[in-house]
């Protein structure tokens, strides 16, 4: 029997240009199981659920819950729970850690600040401070939003974490389940579909470099869906990989077309011109869609390093 997942690889549905957009991950460590909505439907009180949704609102920040890998029964947990913040935007990426047995305290963070990159009422209210560990492998697992997430995205995550690697946890949503197994990679935010432990393990080698990897990469958080192609395709034409290296600074235009200005640190700019296409056929975009649908899929046109005087000029 088919599934979305299988009928995106079957009609090898483009990756780039699909990352969920987010400038801002805050992540509540919240074992036990989750429900489609997991912010209000998990163990942890839907009160609270509800008003982190309404903090993050047109913030920038995203809140997920996240969980060790194995298996999750349906039962409490310690006092003690992980949350992490991290931001995507190049040049200013950052990854801080905490450890609160209330997660009330949340609430005592400003959301709007930490969307826009200053993590100070993160680490005052939550006592936090920059994660000294492994960077962050977040594979989504929760069944409920899709099977795909399920079937495929834990073993993967069990797998990686059989494999002893650090860092690597289970998340309740990160979009594109039809890309399924797919994982957000912090501190730097890129997204990856269709993703195996083998392509992982050299995503986060990478990273430890502050280096990404293209290959099968969706794009970083920090940009709408149409930067995100346009700052993958430049990185592919240039064969620039560093983290930090590029940025989307202008978009012009709306859909169904774009001309992105896509940054170097080195002064280098690009005009990158993407088009808003519709997939076909027409397909599954999840599981539990009751009709086909007809996906947008970012499709990059042309890409155009501009001159010195252009650069300027811009």
């Amino acid at each position: 029997m088919s599934t979305c997942s299988s009928d995106s690889r079957e009609l090898d549905e483009p990756l780039a240009g699909t990352a969920a957009t987010a400038r801002t991950w805050l992540l509540l460590e919240q074992p036990g199981p989750w429900g489609a909505k997991a912010l209000t439907s998990s163990h942890l009180d839907p009160v609270l659920g509800r008003a982190l949704e309404a903090a993050a609102k047109d913030t920038g920040v995203r809140v997920a819950l996240i969980r060790r890998p194995g298996r999750h029964a349906d039962r409490g947990m310690s006092t003690a729970r992980q949350v992490y913040a991290a931001h995507t935007t190049p040049g200013n990426a950052w990854l801080r850690s905490a450890t609160l047995c209330d997660p009330r305290k949340l609430l005592d963070v400003d959301f709007a600040a930490l969307g826009q990159g200053d993590p100070r009422t993160f680490d005052t209210a939550l006592r936090a401070g920059p994660h000294t560990g492994d960077p962050l492998a977040l594979v989504c697992t929760n069944g409920k939003r899709d099977r795909c997430c399920a079937l495929l995205g834990r073993p993967l995550a069990a797998e990686l974490d059989a494999l002893g690697m650090d860092g690597i946890w289970e998340v309740t949503h990160l979009g594109g389940h039809r890309f399924s197994p797919t994982l957000l990679v912090l501190p730097y935010g890129y997204a990856y579909g269709r993703a195996e432990a083998h392509a992982v393990k050299e995503v986060l080698s990478r990273v430890r470099e502050g280096r990404i990897v293209v290959e099968g990469c969706r794009g970083n958080s920090a940009w709408e869906r149409p930067g995100q192609a346009a700052e993958l395709a430049v990185r592919a034409a240039v064969g620039e990989y560093a983290a930090d290296a590029l940025g989307v600074v202008r978009t012009i235009g709306a859909a169904p077309r774009w001309t992105v200005t896509v940054a170097h640190t080195d002064g280098r700019q690009w005009h990158v011109v993407v088009a808003q296409e519709t997939a076909a056929p027409p397909r599954a975009e999840s599981c539990g869609a009751s009709v086909l649908g007809s996906p947008a899929r970012m499709d990059v046109v042309a890409v155009r390093e501009l001159s010195v005087a252009s650069a300027l000029a811009g």
